[in-house]
């Protein structure tokens, strides 16, 4: 019928169809069909299933998916992997679509810290149908069904063992056949019987493995053997190993006893076997007699099984009792953890309340200081204030007792002293010379004026601290008097 495969690349000749070429390889390319979603991970259920030899965890479960949109143009989405998508060297955002051309880099994961490239890097690329589906990466159901096929053989294989090994102790033949240690060739006598055996240095006493066991005894016993060494190992890591020292004791004992059997069934299939050779046709009684004793030992090694198959079922059911003890332990274990770690907890808490409380405190005593020292520059700069209007009340007293004009009752406005020492303003003075030509004060004869700068320089400094309505009054008067010395 031929290659189906040659029949897909026949029917698609000609085509070229869009890739990605794995970078350095002619194989596990991944092939981008028109109309389908391509899905890369090392989870089932992708369309390419990718696992790392070097770091299994390097590809996440769902990593990328791979799309065409409406226009028909290829795209790639990263799906929240762990490693990341790298588009052109760039690290793509999580769950956005990008768009992917012809000879675009994608790269999956990121390097170790060994290597310079990345694991699994390709390159977008589109080839003819004919170049690319010798190099095409299988798809994750293709490897499924072929690891179904593999699986359906193998049980398939398990059943025949089976079925010849429950034929029971009448059939010679599997019977021996059961009892060989290895795999080999069987060595077929002349007789009634046919005899398989192996040599007996195929044979080790002293291994107590029970894999041994198991192949010696035929593909009936296997189960029984395999649970016993999981149960062996478990048994050590239990938390009570007292409680089962005894019954791996008896265990021993009694593989011991198996293996014993086993010896003497192997010695005697050897003789049996020798014997035939020896005698060919003669001495017949021997060899069935050999061969009976050979089948006595075949029903003490089953009824051995049989009890040892009866016992592991017993430490079966003691290591899930223990487990469950040992599951108990844990729990009250991890609810006395938790209540510790809850009283840590609290004493944590007590311990940071504490410390609050004190720098509470100490805050406290720092505001009651600063409070205070506050009250003391108020009370100071009240007594400051109090002494700048007590200077301003003695500076006003002087201005109106000493630096007023006693004809006007304003401060001097353009000073003279006379020849008294009494001091007046100069229109004033003038106006009153105009009646009499005598001090106002003292009634001495004026003879003489003087101009005093020193008073008028300081009557202004002072008007200019006092309020604007006393130096507007007095810049009117000023004004007036200069009016009426001109008219």
């Amino acid at each position: 019928m031929g290659d189906p495969g040659s029949l897909v690349t026949e029917g698609r000749a000609g085509d070229r169809s869009w890739c990605l070429r794995r970078m350095g390889m002619n194989a596990e390319w991944l092939l981008l069909e028109d109309g389908n979603e391509v899905t890369v991970g090392r989870g089932f259920g992708v369309t390419y299933q990718l696992v790392s030899k070097i770091c299994p965890l390097m590809i996440s479960r769902n990593h990328c998916i791979l799309k065409q949109n409406a226009e028909g143009q290829w795209t790639i989405m990263d799906n929240k992997s762990l490693n990341g998508v790298w588009l052109n060297r760039e690290r793509l955002e999580p769950l956005k679509v990008y768009s992917i051309h012809n000879g675009d880099h994608i790269q999956l994961g990121v390097p170790l810290e060994n290597k310079e490239n990345a694991e699994y890097e390709y390159e977008v690329t589109e080839e003819d149908w004919e170049r690319i589906y010798p190099c095409l990466s299988p798809k994750s159901d293709q490897m499924m069904e072929k690891n179904k096929g593999l699986r359906a053989k193998r049980k398939f294989s398990l059943n025949e063992l089976e079925g010849s090994g429950a034929e029971g102790p009448s059939n010679l033949k599997s019977k021996i056949s059961k009892v060989s240690c290895e795999p080999g060739q069987p060595v077929k006598s002349h007789g009634k019987g046919e005899v398989a055996s192996q040599p007996s240095e195929y044979l080790d006493p002293k291994l107590t493995s029970l894999q041994l066991s198991g192949k010696t005894t035929g593909a009936h016993v296997d189960p029984g053997p395999a649970k016993v060494v999981e149960l062996h190992y478990k048994k050590q890591k239990a938390s009570n190993p007292s409680a089962s020292q005894s019954r791996l004791e008896l265990f021993k004992v009694t593989m011991s006893r198996i293996l014993k059997l086993k010896t003497q069934m192997q010695e005697k299939q050897v003789a049996v076997l020798n014997v035939k050779k020896q005698t060919q046709k003669g001495n017949s009684k021997k060899i069935v007699k050999m061969e009976q004793e050979l089948q006595d030992l075949q029903s003490q090694l089953c009824a051995e099984q049989a009890q040892q198959q009866a016992r592991v079922e017993q430490l079966e059911k003691t290591f899930q009792e223990e487990q469950q003890h040992l599951q108990r332990l844990e729990k009250e274990q991890g609810e006395e953890d938790l209540k510790q770690q809850l009283a840590q907890t609290l004493q944590e808490h007590r311990a940071l309340m504490e410390e609050l409380n004190r720098s509470k405190k100490d805050f406290e005593a720092i505001i009651q200081a600063k409070n205070k020292e506050l009250e003391q520059t108020k009370e100071e700069k009240a007594k400051v204030q109090a002494q700048k209007e007590e200077v301003l009340s003695h500076v006003n007293d002087v201005l109106e007792n000493e630096l007023q004009c006693i004809i006007c009752s304003e401060y001097f406005i353009e000073a003279v002293t006379l020849n008294c020492a009494h001091s007046f303003c100069s229109y004033c003075i003038s106006e009153w010379m105009k009646r009499k030509i005598e001090c106002p004060i003292c009634r001495k004869d004026i003879k003489s004026k003087t101009h005093s700068l020193v008073l008028d320089n300081c009557i202004n400094k002072m008007v200019d601290n006092l309020s604007s309505e006393v130096q507007e009054r007095r810049i009117v008067l000023i004004r007036e008097r200069k009016a009426k010395r001109l008219s």
